[in-house]
């Protein structure tokens, strides 16, 4: 069997993480789950140390303050490769992702280093974001595209699913980025060492509870690391 880490980072989550990791386990894939918490105030870190208490599979790492999306990844990416963990996922706390693909990403997997759930790989499949939003998104994915050569049609994503094997190959330490521009980073540089991409259509849903992290500051941040990459600085 398989050992399969889902990694989510969370900041203020506790109206959706009740509801999310009862969904989780109801799916029966012998999956664990690690929580990269920043701090949340609402008590997201003291929810999950409360569940930790009759579910084994449930994991947490809680940090001081806001430390960004990238390097809770980072950590969890960590987390993993110490524990030889096979298979590891990214995944929002938020139900933007729906756990009812995860299925789809286990089976795209056995062939592939990294699978991306694509919002644009069979057209435009997101729901509920204001078209300024949606706009933004469809071409930052084609002009990062246009600026890498990356074959990826959704290269911002954040649903994915990696072998532990394709993420020992990073230099974690040298991933600084967060938000849009991390996925980008971490997308780019397994497809230059090699490592096979794939892409799996699934319907992005915004958030319903909570609040967006999405801000002007990620979204600077991703067009100067395409620059960076295209001037050679992705290696």
């Amino acid at each position: 069997m398989s050992k399969t880490l889902i990694v989510i980072p969370t900041y203020n989550e506790i109206e959706n993480l009740p509801l999310m990791i009862p969904r989780l386990e109801a799916l029966g894939l012998g999956l664990e789950i690690l929580i990269v918490d920043d701090g949340s105030p609402d008590g997201t870190g003291a929810w999950v140390r409360e569940q930790q208490k009759t579910k084994p599979f449930l994991h947490l790492i809680e940090r001081q303050g806001k430390q960004g999306l990238g390097s809770a990844y980072v950590r969890g990416f960590r987390f993993a490769l110490e524990r030889d963990y096979d298979f590891v996922f990214e995944m929002d706390a938020d139900f933007s992702h729906d756990p009812a693909y995860l299925a789809d990403f286990l089976e795209a997997i056995r062939e592939a280093d990294l699978v991306i759930g694509s919002r644009y790989i069979r057209g435009v499949n997101v729901v509920n974001w204001p078209m300024s939003r949606l706009l933004l998104s469809y071409f930052a994915n084609m002009y990062a595209r246009w600026i890498t050569g990356m074959p990826v049609q959704d290269a911002t994503g954040g649903f994915k699913c990696f072998r532990t094997s394709a993420l020992r190959k990073l230099d974690l330490d040298g991933i600084s980025s967060g938000g849009y521009s991390f996925q980008i980073e971490v997308n780019y540089k397994l497809w230059k060492k090699g490592c096979r991409i794939r892409e799996i259509p699934i319907i992005f849903k915004d958030r319903t509870a909570g609040t967006s992290k999405m801000s002007g500051g990620i979204i600077r941040e991703a067009l100067f690391l395409l620059i960076k990459l295209r001037l050679g600085g992705g290696r």
